[in-house]
């Protein structure tokens, strides 16, 4: 029973060893290896003109929207789907880009009555019927 149990855990031992035995590991990169790298330089044809001095900057809120246009590209054409579905609801001359603009302070909005607001703005409350809790 000894001569069992130490051949175990001698084959265990060499098995968990053999990893570091194999030389494979030298063409491996070494990941604690620092090699410097070129510094990032600016392209010489990148041109940059300096702010002039005595002219209007960008204000936030046109920054803002450049960076918005740049990124998103202003309005999308309408694919096929949305167009076939503005035609069948005879909308299809609804202004291209209204996503963007739902949360414009001209939007026009439907009246949802006093019902409506009265559901929206009740307190949390519990009785024996029923309860309410606030959403989340």
């Amino acid at each position: 029973m000894r001569k069992a149990l130490s051949a175990l855990v001698l084959a265990a031992a060499v098995t968990t060893s053999g990893c570091g035995l194999s030389r494979s590991h030298a063409s491996t990169p070494d990941e604690f290896a620092v090699a410097r790298n070129a510094p990032l330089i600016i392209p010489p044809d990148f041109n940059l003109a300096p702010p002039v001095a005595g002219t209007a900057g960008l204000t936030p809120a046109e920054a803002q929207q450049q960076a918005i246009d740049t990124l998103f590209g202003g309005p999308a054409p309408r694919s096929a789907g949305e167009t076939s579905l503005l035609d069948a609801a005879r909308r299809g001359d609804a202004q291209l880009g209204i996503r963007s603009q739902v949360a414009d302070p001209d939007t026009r909005l439907v009246d949802k009555g006093s019902t409506t607001v009265q559901i929206l703005t009740a307190r949390p409350t519990s009785t024996n019927v029923a309860s309410a809790q606030a959403g989340q």
